[in-house]
């Protein structure tokens, strides 16, 4: 009968304590895309990735000619000279992916740059979204922009616009 009540009594106050709790979601993508300074800095990342695309695109194909020009004239090429052609097209392929990696690498040029254009606006927004749990005594706020995957959610526990408003942005 002890047990019983034992249980019957921690139960009840996992359930208080439960109901106590105050859950609410954010949706950062919705709150990125009301923020002019980072739509912004998409723009220049945008750029930025197709101008280093083109390069490598470029590059690509000087070395596909400078194959196709090998294998033609391969058969009138002496071993060595063949040697060296080969030796040619090897490092500028070496060229191609060292740049590859250098510009869309994972400390590459692009990843820096986003770095410094995006995370400042990222870092912001993070900081508002915990002023404002601090501020609510909200125990969790989701993001249901971030691959979470949410069935249902009730527009009144949305703080994207309040998250907005803190950062200074009117929607």
């Amino acid at each position: 009968m002890k047990k019983i009540i034992l249980i019957f009594t921690l139960s009840a106050f996992v359930v208080s304590v439960s109901f106590a709790q105050k859950y609410a979601l954010v949706d950062t993508e919705y709150i990125l895309d009301n923020i002019p300074a980072y739509k912004a800095a998409q723009e220049q990342l945008d750029q930025l990735s197709r101008q280093y695309q083109k390069e490598l695109e470029s590059m690509h194909a000087e070395i596909e000619q400078m194959y196709k020009d090998f294998q033609a004239e391969s058969v009138l090429l002496s071993e060595d000279m063949k040697r060296k052609r080969e030796d040619v097209i090897i490092s500028r392929e070496k060229e191609y992916k060292q740049l590859q990696r250098k510009y869309f690498g994972p400390n590459g040029d692009l990843f820096k740059k986003r770095q410094g254009l995006v995370k400042p606006i990222q870092d912001d927004i993070f900081n508002a979204v915990q002023e404002i749990a601090n501020d609510g005594n909200y125990a969790v706020i989701f993001d249901k922009a971030g691959g979470t995957t949410m069935l249902y959610t009730n527009p009144k526990y949305d703080l994207s616009d309040k998250v907005l408003q803190k950062l200074g942005y009117k929607n």
